[in-house]
């Protein structure tokens, strides 16, 4: 029997899918869960679901044989892991550590290595979907790792996501994860094309967005996020922002340009959430875009 199997799990990163996930964990996985974040106010909640609060990532990496970050990008990953008192100083060989976020190929790659130099596994395991599947535990989780450090954590993962995919060594969940936001984004940029003409021509867009649905152009993007931000033209703060959407598509269009691959339609997309993020809405929720593509011309 592995002989972690018993010991707390730590999470680091409790911003709007990750206090819903470490939640989830507290409540299934039968183990303590420590976590941290330099928020004191989602440690406050979660203290009534028994997640005990550490003082820093160095303390969480000491009491903890599995360490999951979800972090707004790989620059916050790269701190948590290679700062002053960071994981890689702090964890102990037999260990894991598990990125939820969505962080570029090269630096996954980078830290993986890194952390088995000193006898601990490394996972990336980005997550996709809503914030409501971060409540309910039915994210779509797409893992790279070898094959044993992913059995060991699938059990984990599944108190957390209910569609959990292997792509492959570590960096490949990456690679699948940045490439889903990036056909997103381009989805996104259709139907808020389409709402502008329809609207221009006298069509309500309620009907062209419920016609779609029935059709070839039907889509999670259409159902989600046409219809639930862009028709109504909803832009919450405290939402997957513009400025993420523009980081998670830059990733996207780095491994692109190492691959030798102009994508033509992720730079018009890149575009469009700069002009967004220049008129204002680097904080909205990033189908803001569609009010770029409503008011040109």
């Amino acid at each position: 029997m592995d002989p972690t199997a018993q010991s707390p799990i730590g999470f680091i990163g409790l911003g709007v899918m990750g206090e819903a996930m470490c939640r989830n964990l507290a409540r299934k996985s039968g183990r303590t869960v420590i976590g941290f974040d330099r928020s004191p106010a989602p440690l406050e909640r979660l203290d009534a679901h028994g997640v005990r609060t550490a003082g820093g990532p160095d303390e969480v990496a000491e009491r903890c044989a599995v360490v999951f970050l979800c972090l707004p990008s790989g620059v916050h990953v790269d701190a948590v892991c290679r700062g002053p008192d960071g994981l890689l100083a702090c964890m102990r060989p037999g260990a894991t550590v598990v990125d939820f976020g969505t962080s570029p190929v090269g630096l996954t790659r980078e830290l993986a290595a890194a952390f088995a130099a000193k006898g601990v596994r490394y996972a990336d395991a980005p997550i996709a979907r809503t914030r409501q599947a971060a409540e309910t535990g039915t994210l779509s989780i797409t893992v790279g790792a070898d094959a044993e450090t992913f059995e060991a954590v699938r059990p984990l993962l599944a108190c957390c996501g209910s569609d959990i995919t292997h792509c492959g060594p570590v960096g490949n969940g990456q690679i699948v994860k940045i490439l889903n936001n990036m056909v997103l984004i381009e989805t996104v940029v259709a139907l808020s094309e389409a709402l502008a003409v329809a609207r221009r021509s006298g069509l309500d867009g309620a009907v062209l967005f419920e016609a779609l649905s029935k059709g070839s152009a039907d889509s999670f993007a259409l159902r989600n996020h046409g219809m639930k931000a862009v028709l109504p033209g909803t832009f919450p703060e405290q939402a997957f922002s513009t400025a993420y959407a523009l980081k998670d598509l830059g990733y996207a269009l780095n491994l692109a340009d190492e691959a030798g691959l102009p994508l033509d339609g992720a730079r018009l997309a890149e575009r469009l959430l700069e002009r967004a993020a220049e008129q204002g809405y680097r904080d909205l929720y990033w189908p803001v875009v569609s009010r770029v593509i409503g008011t040109a011309g």
